[in-house]
């Protein structure tokens, strides 16, 4: 049986064909759909952009410039508030609760017949690329062979990219599912006094290759994007529309501004390293000018998951990275996870307007199969929602998404499941960086957390003891959501 994800505008229609090698089905080419990139970019905080937050201390231009030219959504939110889970919701439309994740290291999170956002849009007749960081896992049994489970084997034309963050060895780059240098020489670990041990210019010590520096692979990477977007408009798939996959491993640390940001923000070097990636993506944005692409493409901007910022960070450089939500990367509290969300697509998102939807990452999928008029198996995207409806100004009666469930940082046995404007946290503690991650029940009846994020966005207060019947009922909810019942 297959689930019909009835399309709700660009009615052009693409052949189909049995998946088999997702590397190159037999389509024909689309009539009419837009050019796709999605940035995502890493460990980047809801209250860092100007335009999601006033009194941000760090200038953001262009991104900034996104969000005047579309519209922002307040209320999206990462499938898991770290990079490996983050990213395998956002490609697969399927909370990462569901798998085993901690298998990336070693072994591809992906299954080998599990439909991605690329293999939607090839389906769809597109050239599809991805550029930058992966980290749901690749077949490694080392790197002179190849690297299989990875972009190529998930429907993506091409691949050049790492494997993880740039604070993680083995360091190499990869094109395709070859390294292009093994990781043949050491290099040993950095930090950077005044900061946590795991910020600054931090990066662990291990193997690297030798052409890769890590401080050039922001800037490699925006290069091999601009390659992707000239050689698409220049090549034999012009005809075709593109789909772009740009997955920057920054401001992630080691932070490693280059000269011309050093000491121009006003949060130090997390705030400098940010304004050159919002410089790279002002390089890419003007590509897609330059190669007249622009007005025919539909960019989506995100963030994978909360920043790497503490309290005392925010004290220091009176910047709230969080932009007053609370905690931050790893935590199952809003900072760890409510990202700021851009859409740009002229002619059909409205200019400078904001969005209060709740959606999730997962959503993806579904959207880009119900734009692009393709059938999805019934087993794909399980947690998957199109919220194209109030991206064309077809604004739904009833919220498009009512509840999402997240696993923090920490581990499975916490769980969050957030309901319209309830939220529930089964445990005690933050569930990741913050501080406490995990507290033991006192003895009052308070086993975990609710709140009322209509009223308190910053989670304040917690409801647990006074609705146990709400509690009762997430918890139900939360059930369900586990057992596999469409969110």
């Amino acid at each position: 049986m297959r689930r019909r994800i009835v399309p709700l505008i660009l009615s052009a229609v693409a052949a189909f064909t049995v998946l088999g090698d997702q590397r190159t089905p037999l389509l024909a080419e689309s009539n009419g759909h837009p050019n796709i990139v999605v940035i995502l970019v890493d460990d980047l905080g809801y209250g860092d952009p100007g335009c999601f937050n006033k009194d941000s201390k760090i200038p953001t231009p262009n991104i900034d410039s996104l969000a005047n030219a579309g519209m922002k959504f307040t209320d999206a939110h990462a499938p898991g508030p770290l990079c490996h889970m983050s990213r395998y919701g956002l490609l697969t439309g399927r909370y990462p609760f569901r798998t085993d994740v901690s298998r990336w290291p070693t072994e591809p999170l992906i299954g080998p017949e599990q439909w991605t956002i690329a293999t939607v849009a090839k389906q769809a007749g597109y050239e599809t690329a991805m550029v930058g960081k992966w980290h749901v896992g690749f077949k490694e049994r080392g790197y002179e062979k190849p690297l299989a489970g990875g972009p190529v084997d998930h429907g993506f034309d091409r691949y050049f990219g790492i494997r993880a963050s740039t604070d993680i060895p083995p360091y190499f780059y990869i094109r395709d599912d070859h390294a292009v240098m093994p990781p043949t020489e050491t290099i040993a670990a950095n930090n950077s006094p005044g900061w946590s041990p795991i910020q600054g210019a931090f990066w662990r010590a291990g193997k690297i290759a030798p052409d890769l520096q890590l401080d050039g692979v922001l800037k490699r990477f925006t290069d091999e994007a601009i390659d992707v977007v000239e050689s698409h408009v220049q090549g034999e798939s012009a005809a075709k529309p593109l789909m772009l996959y740009l997955a920057y491993p920054a401001p992630h640390s080691p932070w490693l501004p280059s000269d011309e940001f050093v000491g121009k923000s006003g949060a130090g070097m997390y705030g400098d390293f940010l304004m050159m990636v919002d410089a790279e993506i002002g390089r890419i944005t003007q590509s897609l000018e330059n190669h007249k692409l622009a007005d025919d493409t539909l960019l989506i901007f995100t963030s994978d998951n909360g920043p790497c910022w503490y309290d005392k960070d925010v004290a220091k450089y009176n910047h709230d990275s969080s932009g007053g939500l609370r905690g931050m990367k790893g935590d199952a509290w809003e900072g760890g996870h409510r990202m700021p969300f851009i859409v740009r697509w002229p002619g059909k998102v409205a200019k400078g307007t904001s969005n209060d939807q709740l959606i999730c990452f997962t959503d993806f999928l579904a959207t880009f199969a119900a734009m692009l008029d393709v059938t999805l198996p019934e087993d794909a995207g399980p947690d998957s929602i199109s919220f194209l409806p109030t991206l064309t100004g077809d604004t739904p009666q009833h919220p498009l998404r009512q509840q999402f469930v997240l696993q923090p940082g920490s581990g499975p046995s916490m769980l969050t499941i957030r309901d319209q404007n309830w939220k529930l946290i089964t445990g005690l503690g933050s569930g990741g960086f913050s501080k406490p991650s995990r507290r033991k029940p006192t003895g009052d009846g308070i086993t975990g957390q609710l709140y009322d994020l209509k009223s308190d966005p910053g989670e304040t207060k917690n409801l647990f003891k006074e609705h146990p019947e709400k509690v009762a009922d997430l918890q139900e909810k939360l059930n369900q959501a586990r057992a596999g019942s469409k969110p």
